[in-house]
């Protein structure tokens, strides 16, 4: 799809300086650690999960939006053998990609393998926009993997992917922000998206609040589900984010990259 990789830059470098702004006007929490080294821990690991995904593509012919383009030229998936309206297969197509990332959230918690994988995510002391990409480029290679996969199996848009990809990229930006929304709004919010508020009781060294609040982007598929949890017992001033050992190995990137490899 044309200009594909400079728009979701676009998109995405515009809404990081936009929640880093918000964020430092507006702080929901004081930071454990300092901005400086998690920042460029972090944004590290993106460029590696960058190239992770570039060198994923030299192996294979197509991700995510080229196996929606391929999957349309030759017919396969369950939308492309229904052919309902545009609108209507968008509409499907992003609320079943959601769900699946949703339900892959979940399994990435349950099996301990994966566990290894994603706790890179949760080790972060502190929760600002920065932790919305801080994952392991395993991690992010094998979601590539599973994406592909269901595209192909549903045969969505290339439009609705690019469109999904966005939306996902968006609100997990929103949702890590260290932001202090005004309560009302927070609440509206909610009934719909998932809030930083909401994702942050994901983030609890507690185990019952950090085994709930999967969603990234819609916050049904949780209150469906029964793992919601609406706000963490310590309150949010007094909660503690991160795993259950706290020290300030997280902050360094050879540390992270390890993570996984480790014993705790």
């Amino acid at each position: 799809m044309e200009h594909e990789s400079l728009i979701r830059l676009a998109v995405f470098l515009g809404l990081f300086a936009l929640f880093a702004a918000a964020e430092a006007r507006a702080p929901r929490r004081a930071r454990t650690l300092p901005r400086q080294r998690r920042w460029l821990t972090n944004l590290s690991i993106t460029v590696l999960n960058t190239l992770t995904l570039r060198a994923l593509a030299l192996g294979l012919p197509l991700l995510a939006v080229g196996a929606a383009l391929d999957a349309a030229g030759q017919g396969w998936g369950l939308l492309n053998a229904l052919r309902w309206p545009v609108w209507l297969e968008g509409l499907l197509a992003v609320l079943v990609l959601d769900f699946a990332v949703w339900l892959q959230h979940l399994v990435t918690h349950k099996v301990p393998l994966l566990w290894r994988l994603h706790r890179v995510h949760h080790a972060d002391r502190d929760m600002d926009v920065t932790t919305a990409v801080r994952f392991h480029p395993l991690e992010i290679a094998l979601s590539m993997l599973l994406k592909i996969g269901l595209v192909y199996l549903l045969g969505p848009s290339a439009p609705a992917v690019l469109l999904f990809e966005l939306l996902l990229n968006g609100t997990a930006l929103f949702t890590h922000a260290n932001l202090a929304l005004p309560p009302r709004l927070e609440r509206i919010l909610r009934l719909g998206l998932v809030t930083p508020d909401m994702h942050r009781v994901h983030h609890s060294v507690r185990r019952a609040e950090h085994d709930s609040n999967y969603g990234f982007a819609l916050s049904v598929w949780d209150r469906l589900f029964g793992t919601y949890t609406a706000e963490p017992g310590r309150g949010h001033a007094g909660m503690t984010v991160g795993l259950q050992w706290q020290d300030g190995r997280p902050a360094r990137l050879g540390w992270s990259l390890r993570l996984p490899f480790r014993r705790f």
